[in-house]
């Protein structure tokens, strides 16, 4: 779902300029006010956006610092469980609740699910049911759990990498399954135009985020990317099989279950 952008130029850009990803990639996945973008059409925003996943970690790593920051600060005044609800809390208002709105449609589609028209009509519905309900509460509950479990040292890194490997599996995840026939519009356009180039760019774009788990913890992180590895196989398998392809509500799970995935190489004994 693109959350749209205002038009505070007179004069619009047909062309999409080398600035623009970056900060569309920023402004599509938070709710926060991005200046300068309102000199662009609509047509340099589809173009834009296309190039803009290949940002996605980078702007995961800028979520993740932010998360981190509300944590740190909280930790010193209140218990560790209260710090890390705050911190979540912070993060959904950051994120417009992004990620996890998706987790319940999909939990709610799959779990409920019969055939591929059932599931794709779930999964638009705005309403959430015991699947998507239990799946949130779960989806949430494990990664505050895990969070209070982090020894210290491991706190910020854990929750910038988490932040960006969930949003460098998005990418994986568009480059691996198509989308959806059913799907239209400019979320369709957007995912259909990731390939490797975009692939590539994303890798690069997620070392800052996850440099600071290569350098304290590398076995943690190369357990995690096998663990995302066997999670795409697996996801790929099921989105062809069940809708024949992928849709935003897919890709957002994708990037809280990547999230997870860090967490919980982390966190392992």
């Amino acid at each position: 779902m693109w959350r749209g952008c205002p038009i505070w130029a007179s004069r619009v850009r047909t062309d999409c300029p080398a600035w623009a990803p970056p900060l569309l990639a920023l402004q599509f996945l938070t709710r926060m006010p991005v200046p300068g973008l309102g000199g662009l059409s609509g047509e340099a925003v589809r173009i834009g956006l296309g190039r803009a996943v290949g940002w996605f970690p980078l702007a995961g790593a800028l979520i993740g610092g932010v998360t981190a920051s509300v944590l740190v600060v909280a930790d010193a005044f209140w218990p560790r469980l209260v710090a890390v609800l705050l911190a979540l809390l912070a993060e959904a208002w950051l994120t417009g609740a992004f990620h996890e709105d998706a987790v319940a449609d999909f939990c709610d589609a799959f779990g409920g699910g019969r055939d591929a028209e059932a599931i794709r009509r779930i999964m638009k519905d705005s309403r959430i049911g015991s699947h998507g309900a239990l799946g949130l509460m779960l989806g949430v509950g494990l990664r505050a759990a895990l969070l209070v479990a982090l020894p210290s040292v491991l706190l910020v890194p854990a929750l910038l990498g988490s932040a960006t490997f969930g949003r460098l599996l998005v990418v994986a995840a568009m480059a691996a399954v198509a989308p959806a026939p059913a799907r239209e519009g400019l979320a369709k356009d957007v995912a259909a135009a990731v390939g490797a180039r975009q692939l590539a760019l994303a890798l690069l774009a997620a070392l800052p985020g996850l440099l600071p788990l290569l350098l304290l913890a590398p076995g943690r992180l190369l357990l995690a990317c096998g663990g995302g590895t066997l999670f795409l196989a697996w996801f790929r398998s099921l989105l062809r099989r069940s809708i024949g392809g992928s849709t935003g509500d897919c890709l957002g799970f994708s990037a809280y279950v990547g999230q997870l995935i860090l967490l919980l190489a982390i966190a392992a004994r």
